[in-house]
């Protein structure tokens, strides 16, 4: 991410990106970082919290606002309201092609190739 928003910037446009993993985000030497303490996958909060991503989503706007270089990383006043344990025990539905996957996985060279299969 950090060599498209380089050259994003390199035309013009200012950006930043929200990172659980600020130390290492910055360290690619990405031109603006919004550090967020949450979950890998869950980095704008909670499923269905419109309210709660939403607010993540302009606290990274403002902090873009606010970050006159590039290289600055801003932490968001923002806390996972539960354990890593409980984040990581909760089932997640498998996705619609990995459920086809399990059922079919000789498939998985041809959608490689973009060769979609036809229902029968």
């Amino acid at each position: 991410m950090g060599l498209v928003q380089r050259e994003i910037e390199a035309a013009g446009f200012t950006t930043i990106i929200l990172s659980p993993i600020a130390d290492l985000t910055a360290s690619l030497s990405v031109p603006r970082v919004a550090a967020i303490e949450y979950p890998c996958g869950r980095t704008f909060g909670q499923p269905g919290d419109a309210a709660g991503q939403m607010a993540v989503l302009r606290a990274t706007l403002d902090a873009l606002a606010a970050i006159d270089a590039p290289g600055a990383v801003v932490n968001l006043p923002f806390e996972w309201p539960e354990s890593p344990k409980e984040v990581r025990s909760q089932s997640i539905e498998t996705p619609p092609i990995g459920s086809y996957l399990q059922r079919n996985p000789w498939d998985l060279p041809r959608l490689v190739y973009r060769k979609v299969p036809q229902p029968s």
